[in-house]
């Protein structure tokens, strides 16, 4: 199978504008991602998209490939797939399955892409998936920029939210919380359908972009990953992970081309 990872990022973000070259420990936080995410086995590319000059040039800078994108996209989905639609004209190869890894991830670990995409390569009627994780800490449950998700027993979401769900007001304090962890993959022709599908209610309130496919009926895969990771929505957030990333193991295996100017 061609499986690549997309790693769709923008400047002009409305809580973080910056975020993708906000240095952590040194290191701008897109190279953390791109670096991480080259150690996965089971990805044949990695690939940057923006529409952004300076990420473009931070791409080159360090060796990565790099997809210019419109600038008009609200959308991660988006974006990845007008990359995605490029890269098979630029390459001549269709892709089986396209891995969008969010740029505020700096933390993931190569084994957590493997997780999300293992699951797709085992059952070939899913769809969609990504990564949950447990919340650790009474400000992750409550924090509207951590994505919430419950999932049925066979794994599959039940719904998301930016509230603490299930309800911590009514008995739930004995069931473990979960976060959605931004590692989606998608096969590549439902990853056009969903750009496709007609925008609902409650992704809109949600600001959950994964509520469009369950409302449209299709269901969304996810897979506990027991990897700890925070991503970064916020100057607070970005602290707190330089903190956390300190004498990080990964880090010192970075495969750097840009030298210094990293």
């Amino acid at each position: 199978m061609h499986i690549i990872g997309i790693i769709p990022a923008r400047m002009a973000s409305s809580r973080f504008p910056g975020k993708p070259l906000a240095k952590i420990n040194g290191i701008p936080m897109l190279g953390h991602v791109y670096y991480r995410s080259k150690m996965s086995g089971l990805l044949d590319e990695v690939y940057i998209a923006t529409c952004d000059s300076e990420v473009a040039n931070y791409a080159h800078l360090i060796g990565a490939k790099v997809i210019l994108t419109k600038d008009t996209h609200e959308r991660a989905t988006d974006r990845t797939a007008e990359a995605m639609m490029k890269i098979e004209k630029e390459t001549g190869s269709r892709i089986d399955i396209v891995v969008m890894i969010q740029g505020d991830e700096p933390m993931i670990v190569p084994e957590m892409i493997n997780e999300a995409v293992k699951t797709m390569i085992d059952d070939a009627n899913i769809l969609i998936s990504s990564l949950m994780s447990p919340l650790l800490t009474k400000e992750e449950q409550e924090d509207p920029n951590e994505v919430k998700v419950v999932a049925d027993r066979h794994g599959y979401a039940m719904y998301f939210s930016r509230e603490a769900i299930p309800s911590t007001k009514k008995g739930a304090k004995n069931v473990e919380g979960m976060k959605q962890v931004c590692i989606i993959p998608f096969k590549r022709d439902f990853l056009l359908k969903f750009n496709e599908l007609e925008p609902t209610k409650l992704e809109i309130i949600e600001s959950v972009d994964m509520l469009r496919a369950m409302e449209h009926g299709y269901k969304v895969k996810m897979v506990m990953t027991k990897h700890a990771t925070f991503s970064v929505d916020t100057p607070a957030d970005l602290d707190f992970v330089a903190t956390a990333m300190q004498g990080d193991k990964l880090t010192g295996k970075y495969a750097i081309e840009g030298g210094d100017n990293i």
